[in-house]
């Protein structure tokens, strides 16, 4: 009963916030109560969420002053030059870019902490995404390819747990499993490169509607809005006359090579006269125009692009860089440029090198960078209030998710569908228990935390394993495969992070990333067995 309940509650959970019917918080805290009530716990209910509340408020601390020390830092300004320097090595061409966000998300991913590199990657990348106008989805979806894949590194949490449930060396259980983790790694830059090819479609069917030197859209098209019949069609429309600065006429990357646009721009000023919408159905309805004249030029405006910013949208109000791509913000602080830069710097590397908790950390950061920056009162509470949308969505997710966790314990799901999973496996199967524990590691990673996988699961796969030859660390091996889809999890705080810091939906998240991360984990089990790192047993 109690493993039906457990299923059957990530089931609903998971449709739940991938069809959009409830919000991930929502979802949460009212899907768990009503199973855990199914499951007898009843007022014991309390006791079990507040002990789940309790392991998670640290981690809660940490994401609320992570979100306020990045989003001052990209306030007043730090990150723009790297906005622009990344821009000027990728060419503006968006494959290049997601390419780039795999190759940073991986680097950083090596000192094991999927916070830490989701922080970065999210305050470095972020800010270039909404300057090319790029879906913040791919920007997630990258980044959590890349850290699942690189989270087995023996330092990292799943093979340290592995290496301690079955006293076993981490190195002996890493070195062998290289050749999967390159190959992963190599799925992993050719999905970015799809992921950048479709984004890169998106924009060339925009057309000039999206494109311009910069890399972002044109204030003259962006604001083609109609409005209470302040636009009409044919000769009584409305002409705006608006002045741009070397605007390129032709898309960016509309021939695959990024310089495109700039050369076909011009230099200096010139206007653009005739901007009007075109479709007099949607006089006064306050949407955008489907189509935009523009002197004898026509735009149609792509609908792939209006369902883009849509999605957008629904989180970019509680983004981290929300304001990022206004040069003249008045948080900016040029001055102290070389001061908050070396104040990130000394955080990074204290994060590092794990001497103080992470929550003091930043707490310590953001009381210093705010004290600084903004000496006002004033501006100190405006600056705190200016990120609480980003704070509230973020933390309330993770405490939501205490609600799950604290369910799926205190109830006895996770123990009784961990029992089942290895009832479950015929005797005749024995000699290929390894690969059974690899397959069996990409959902029971993704339903339960890695301490119950690990701890709970793998020692009585492992000892049933012995009886047919096959080594522990062999196991040990396989039981790592599964990473690049754990991450994915609600259950793992760090993929909550990223997707409020990147004001992206929970659910269009794992829309885009679950089939991709079960393709890298397969492929990352498949090249262990090829290379002899996960073995067969005797039958």
């Amino acid at each position: 009963m109690l493993v039906l309940l457990g299923f059957l509650m990530i089931a609903v959970f998971m449709v739940l916030i991938m069809t959009k019917r409830l919000t991930p918080p929502l979802a949460l805290i009212i899907v768990p109560t009503v199973f855990g009530l199914f499951a007898g716990a009843g007022l014991g209910l309390g006791d079990m969420v507040m002990d789940a509340v309790k392991s998670m408020s640290s981690t809660a601390a940490l994401l609320m002053f992570a979100i306020i020390y990045f989003g001052l830092m990209v306030d007043v300004g730090l990150f723009d030059k790297l906005v622009t320097f990344i821009l000027k090595i990728a060419g503006r061409d968006p494959v290049k870019v997601v390419m780039g966000t795999a190759v940073l998300a991986a680097a950083v991913s090596l000192d094991g902490d999927g916070s830490t590199t989701f922080i970065i990657v999210t305050a470095a990348m972020l800010p270039v995404y909404q300057r090319m106008q790029l879906s913040p989805v791919v920007l997630t979806c990258v980044a959590g390819l890349a850290n699942g894949t690189m989270n087995i590194v023996p330092w990292g949490g799943p093979t340290a747990r592995a290496a301690a449930a079955l006293h076993v060396d981490a190195s002996d259980i890493f070195v062998p499993m290289l050749p999967s983790l390159g190959i992963g790694m190599v799925v992993v830059l050719a999905f970015a490169w799809q992921l950048g090819r479709m984004e890169r479609r998106r924009l060339e069917k925009a057309g000039a509607l999206q494109w311009d030197r910069s890399g972002a859209v044109p204030d003259f098209l962006a604001d083609a809005v109609v409005t209470g019949g302040s636009r009409r069609t044919g000769a009584e429309g409305t002409q705006a006359k608006r002045t741009t600065s070397g605007a390129s006429s032709q898309p960016l990357g509309a021939s695959g090579d990024a310089s495109t646009g700039d050369n076909a721009a011009e230099a200096g000023e010139r206007e653009l006269v005739g901007a009007e919408a075109g479709s007099g159905s949607e006089s006064g309805s306050g949407k955008r125009a489907s189509r935009l004249h523009v002197g004898s030029s026509v735009f149609k405006r792509d609908a792939s692009r209006d369902a883009a910013e849509a999605d957008y949208a629904d989180g970019a109000s509680g983004s981290l860089t929300a304001t990022a791509l206004d040069p003249n913000r008045p948080t900016l602080r040029p001055k102290l440029l070389w001061f908050n830069l070396g104040l990130t710097l000394v955080i990074m590397v204290l994060l590092v090198m794990d001497q103080l908790p992470l929550p003091y950390l930043f707490m310590v950061g953001s009381a210093i960078a705010l004290l600084v920056n903004f000496p006002k009162v004033g501006d100190q509470a405006k600056m705190l209030a200016s990120h609480a949308d980003a704070i509230i969505a973020v933390v309330s997710m993770v405490m939501a998710a205490a609600v799950l966790t604290g369910v799926l314990t205190g109830t006895g799901m996770v123990e009784a569908m961990s029992q089942w999973l290895v009832d479950v496996i015929p005797a005749s199967w024995g000699p290929f228990m390894a690969v059974i524990t690899g397959l069996i590691s990409i959902p029971a990673t993704f339903l339960m935390s890695n301490d119950a996988f690990y701890f709970g699961i793998l020692p009585v796969l492992s000892e049933t394993a012995a009886h047919y030859g096959i080594p522990a660390v062999d196991m040990a091996r396989a039981s790592i495969t599964g990473q690049p889809v754990h991450l994915q999890s609600p259950l793992v705080p760090a993929i909550l992070l990223l997707v409020s810091l990147a004001g992206v939906n929970l659910g269009d998240h794992h829309k885009k990333v679950l089939w991709r991360a079960l393709v890298v984990s397969l492929v990352m089990l498949a090249v262990g067995v090829l290379f002899g790192a996960i073995g067969f047993g005797a039958r």
